[in-house]
């Protein structure tokens, strides 16, 4: 990383908040209140906002409409009065994809081949034509060689097959979420079809709408003495039918440039001055590779967007999760990006745990050393990630993860005792081929224990990096089950986003746990030492010393995983 980046970087090491813009009350005005408070004083130096804080449509933020306000929870006066607070800020840029109720998308819904986004998201057969056969549905299967290579999110191929102005079907790539939703016709959606009598078109309404409410299967769908029309009334439901998606993009296409280039410039304009990459890793697609961090590809679209952010001032955090044992995350840092420290909340519950601070020193040895640029964290908006934890085999040598396979097995076995809810991978095949993380609190992942949360909160304000802190592990919030079952499927996420009122703020202040936290965080967030350079002290397995120093500052921290206790010394400090 050249000086003057480091220079930048430097800026930004204080204490990062991380919430949605509704996650404290109803709004974001309600976080700029809480952050007032006498007890928050100096707690935090940024803020990481997740992206409802723009117009979006499902997966809380991650399926981006456009990157303009959210004017339903954020305004002008809001962005205003973080920079009158000091807070810097760090938003996404979902690099993947887009909303299929974007206005790129919902172009090329409407004007189909003729779309001037016609290329700005992929056609599936398009695609893989001449790598593949179609089935009986029209969409090409890859052949095996190719199919078998591919890195999925989600059971199933990642398409979405969407209805053009000429009523052909057409199949476009979609990673992560997708649900099609087929609408109730009324009589009058039936007047092109010939020699239907009014009281056959009600009939037949009623037919079908009674098997929408009930979710059945249209191709089953039996209209009895009617079903010679049954063909055209198909085709109708297919042309009413909605989607919700997250449709990838196209890199190849120069309007996507162009789009990433008008988006940068515009977070910039909100005070974005940390970006995070979203779901970079799958931007790039070629035949033959798993289209996950595709090489050379994603290095060289990594380095185009780089440079988009240099002329906007802004720091990159791509998101990547793969095992510790692919280096990925070396790769990265060696190429001068922040990286996410994923491996921390699985080691930290290991730890306490096991009791036992051997892999943990061993990690943040490993940063120093190599001089990593980190953020950390302990909750966050998704899961707790296992799966980076682990080994894997790159050209046939093995490369050990951070723990070994049983030790993860046991955090997950943990959490997932304490109410933890499993997330996996798919093969092409549809069937389950690795874990992925664990939704749940961290402080429900650490048994409810307010010893445990305070003592993981500590370690983690001590470990290098910049400690990024989820607004629910303040206050000690609990999984939330109700919310879970709400959100219906794929709703595990939810167990741990409890939106809380500023009334609920209040009394989580009155606990003692809650303000040794701020404090801890206060301590991070401004004394000198932590502007300095971090060493690990020699002590038993079950003990953690770790001492911070710039100049004649400096902050001790050591821990007895025994006793669940810790002590802190430092200079200089009020």
């Amino acid at each position: 990383m050249d000086k003057e980046n480091k220079k930048e970087e430097s800026q930004f090491n204080g204490v990062m908040f991380n919430a949605y813009p509704d996650s404290i009350g109803n709004k974001l005005s309600d976080t700029l209140d809480m952050f007032q408070l006498p007890e928050f004083k100096d707690t935090f130096s940024l803020f990481y906002v997740l992206p409802t804080f723009f117009n979006s449509d499902l997966d809380r933020g991650f399926s981006i409409i456009d990157y303009n306000l959210n004017d339903e929870l954020v305004s002008n006066d809001d962005l205003v009065a973080l920079e009158k607070l000091g807070i810097c800020l760090k938003f996404d840029i979902v690099l993947n994809h887009l909303s299929v109720a974007s206005p790129q998308f919902k172009h090329l819904l409407k004007h189909g081949e003729t779309s001037k986004y016609k290329d700005f998201f992929i056609n599936w057969n398009k695609f893989w034509q001449g790598y593949g056969n179609k089935n009986d549905d029209g969409i090409i299967i890859p052949d095996e060689e190719y199919l078998n290579k591919l890195f999925m999110r989600k059971s199933g191929l990642p398409l979405l097959k969407v209805v053009f102005p000429d009523g052909s079907e057409q199949p476009y790539w979609n990673t992560f979420y997708q649900k099609t939703t087929y609408n109730p016709i009324a009589k009058q959606d039936l007047d092109n079809i010939k020699q239907l009598t009014s009281q056959q078109a009600n009939s037949i309404c009623q037919l079908v709408n009674n098997s929408i409410a009930k979710s059945e299967n249209l191709d089953a769908l039996d209209l009895g003495e009617f079903n010679s029309y049954k063909p055209a009334v198909i085709k109708i439901l297919k042309q009413k039918r909605s989607y919700l998606g997250q449709m990838d993009v196209n890199a190849k296409s120069e309007l996507v440039w162009d789009f990433y280039n008008e988006t940068l410039a515009k977070l910039k304009s909100f005070g974005c001055k940390i970006l995070r990459l979203d779901a970079f890793a799958y931007l790039h697609k070629e035949v033959g590779q798993s289209n996950f961090f595709n090489t050379p590809g994603t290095w060289n679209h990594l380095d185009r967007i780089k440079k988009i952010a240099d002329k906007n001032g802004l720091i990159l955090l791509p998101e990547i999760h793969a095992e510790y044992g692919a280096n990925l995350h070396d790769e990265v840092a060696e190429r001068g990006f922040q990286i996410y420290d994923f491996f921390l909340p699985g080691l930290m519950i290991h730890t306490i745990e096991k009791k036992s601070s051997t892999a943990l020193l061993k990690w943040a040895q490993e940063i120093i050393d190599k001089s990593y640029s980190v953020v950390n964290m302990l909750g966050c908006h998704d899961g707790i990630p296992v799966l980076d934890l682990k080994g894997k085999a790159i050209n046939g040598i093995y490369n050990k993860g951070l723990l070994e396979d049983s030790d993860i097995d046991f955090i997950m076995e943990t959490v997932i005792g304490r109410g933890g809810k499993v997330k996996n991978l798919y093969g092409p095949n549809g069937k389950k081929i690795s874990y992925y993380q664990v939704n749940a609190t961290f402080f429900s992942a650490l048994g409810e224990d307010s010893k445990k949360m305070l003592l993981a909160r500590a370690i983690q304000l001590f470990m290098p990096g910049i400690p990024q802190i989820w607004y629910l592990d303040i206050f000690e919030g609990k999984n939330n089950y109700e919310a879970v079952e709400k959100a219906g499927e794929g709703g595990h996420k939810e167990i741990n986003r409890t939106t809380l009122t500023i009334s609920e703020i209040k009394e989580g202040l009155k606990k003692e746990t809650v303000l040794k936290q701020l404090e801890l965080i206060r301590l991070r967030n401004i004394h000198n030492a932590f502007r300095g350079d971090m060493s690990i002290q020699q002590s038993k397995p079950s003990e953690i010393d770790i001492l911070w120093e710039n100049g004649e500052d400096f902050a001790n921290l050591k821990v007895d995983l025994n006793l669940l206790t810790y002590d802190i010394n430092y200079s200089n400090f009020s």
